[in-house]
């Protein structure tokens, strides 16, 4: 068992996160999607400890996370599709996936041995902070037990990963709820996953539409393989009545659910939400209860959520 720290969101907070990532150790620090569980990109036992610590499959790659688009150039090749969307929407939730330079000196687990690499500029001040005091990329999956529900708090991140890494740099609850949309540039504009960038405003930058990439089988970014997010309860979802003992989780009007992804409908809100009351559905359910999901529209952040509870419902292996 490791001594876990509680690291405040201080100077001193930050000074001691980036202390123990230099000595290859894991933080988890607050990003605007989700919690992420941080480690020196560059370092191969820094990463493999990411894996152990989440029971992460090691054929599932990592993003690496940076303060700006010029530490971005120095690990990926950027031409002049991602030059213009990471100035339309960096900082914040998009992950581009673009071709790694061979010269990156970032560690092959990282990339899972892929000739490309996953890359974001985060928007949270805190995260800010933390790569310009860290002064290096780091990789930072969400920072939670591998297939199980995303952390939004540090409460989360302290309940599923306390004794296996160093440190939880609390920077409050995060805003956007769900991880960073996934875009592959390393050939045609493909979505890899859905999340806090929508489709349609990736869309209207390009100027082209998006097709679908990826797969469960052979993953080339993070969030594809087929069950993840995964409560203990069972989830069922476009569920307009619930059945007796189903936690009924709602989206705008529902008279009688227990809770609600957002009482009036409002996709950012349940977007910031979902992983919160996910967890909050659980703790009811119980051992072997059940939860269901109301219909969420498939529209713009729509798309995210319904990923992600589509995984969660998914069959477990």
């Amino acid at each position: 068992m490791i001594a876990t720290e509680d690291l405040t969101n201080s100077p001193q907070g930050i000074a001691r996160a980036a202390e123990i990532l230099r000595a290859e150790g894991l933080v988890a620090f607050s990003t605007e999607t989700v919690y992420g569980l941080g480690g020196d990109a560059r370092s191969d036992r820094a990463v493999a400890r990411i894996f152990d610590a989440k029971g992460r499959p090691r054929f599932n790659p990592l993003i690496v996370h940076v303060p700006d688009v010029a530490a971005a150039r120095h690990y990926a090749r950027f031409d002049a599709r991602a030059e213009q969307v990471a100035a339309a929407f960096w900082p914040g939730p998009l992950t581009l996936v673009l071709p790694l330079r061979p010269e990156a000196g970032l560690s092959d687990l990282v990339t899972a041995g892929l000739e490309t690499v996953a890359i974001r500029v985060p928007a949270h001040p805190l995260a800010q902070a933390l790569l310009r005091a860290f002064d290096g990329p780091l990789a930072a999956p969400s920072a939670n037990p591998s297939g199980k529900v995303s952390p939004t708090r540090a409460d989360h991140v302290r309940a599923g990963l306390a004794g296996r890494i160093e440190g939880i740099l609390d920077g409050g609850a995060c805003a956007v709820g769900v991880e960073s949309t996934i875009l592959g540039l390393d050939g045609a504009p493909s979505l890899l996953r859905p999340g806090g960038v929508t489709v349609e405003a990736l869309e209207a930058v390009l100027g082209v539409g998006l097709v679908s990439g990826g797969s469960a089988e052979r993953p080339n970014a993070p969030g594809q393989l087929a069950s993840h997010y995964a409560p203990g309860a069972a989830v069922r979802l476009d569920v307009h009545e619930p059945e007796a003992g189903e936690v009924w989780v709602g989206f705008g009007p529902c008279p009688g659910a227990a809770l609600s992804l957002s009482e009036t409908g409002d996709l950012v809100e349940a977007a910031a939400r979902l992983f919160h009351v996910l967890r909050e559905a659980d703790q009811r359910a119980g051992a072997g209860g059940r939860i269901a999901f109301a219909p969420v529209p498939e529209v713009g952040l729509g798309r995210a959520i319904n990923d992600r509870l589509r995984r969660a419902a998914a069959p477990r292996g």
